[in-house]
């Protein structure tokens, strides 16, 4: 039985080499991928997630977990792709047109990878249509909409009603600076989190209801 603990601290605390090598000493020694992501990775970063939400972890912290998972899921992708294990539902994630922020949605998007999404990242500055067009091709569970200035937020509610309009059947969750649940609320989306690890939570209770 490996020692994902092992894993845990060492994606934890973003040493990318470590994770590589574990990972694949993990492989070689006959693990299942989906053990190795399940126990070691995706439950490394669910911790991170806690943390930060407790603000006992930060931003800089985050990035470099992320970024060894992501280290450690390259190398696991084709054994699972092997093995048949699906992700939990696939979500969209972008920053609304007129804004170019894009720190606060890339962090959403490492959450929702932790917490076993597929994330298409939409970037900044995305119109409503490329919502739908993505959302449609790709038949998102879940769309997340970000936006950092309260002069973009117009565009939540222009992509909101155009996803509406358009037919497409994902739950839109919102977030930034400046978003607030009753804006949630006032423009018709779905579920509204103030932080990055809220909206991995947020999505995941939308998968399945």
């Amino acid at each position: 039985m490996a020692d994902f603990e092992v894993l845990r601290v060492a994606m934890k605390s973003g040493k990318v080499p470590d994770v590589t090598r574990i990972v694949n000493e993990f492989l070689d020694a006959g693990e299942k991928a989906e053990d190795i992501l399940n126990q070691g990775l995706l439950q490394a970063m669910t911790e991170v997630g806690k943390r930060f939400k407790a603000n006992e972890v930060f931003v800089p912290e985050v990035l470099i977990a992320a970024r060894a998972m992501k280290a450690g899921t390259e190398i696991l992708k084709p054994h699972l792709v092997e093995a048949g294990v699906e992700a939990v539902g696939t979500a969209i994630m972008g920053t609304v047109k007129g804004d170019l922020h894009d720190i606060g949605k890339n962090l959403v998007i490492m959450m929702l990878e932790g917490a076993g999404f597929n994330v298409i990242d939409a970037g900044v500055d995305v119109s409503p249509e490329k919502f739908v067009a993505l959302a449609k091709e790709h038949n998102a569970h879940i769309v997340g909409l970000s936006a950092l200035l309260t002069t973009t937020m117009p565009s939540m509610k222009a992509a909101v009603d155009t996803m509406r309009t358009e037919g497409v059947t994902a739950k839109i969750i919102i977030g930034g600076a400046p978003v607030t649940q009753t804006y949630c609320d006032s423009i018709g989306a779905d579920g509204y989190s103030e932080d990055a690890a809220a909206a991995a939570e947020l999505a995941l209770s939308f998968i399945g209801s």
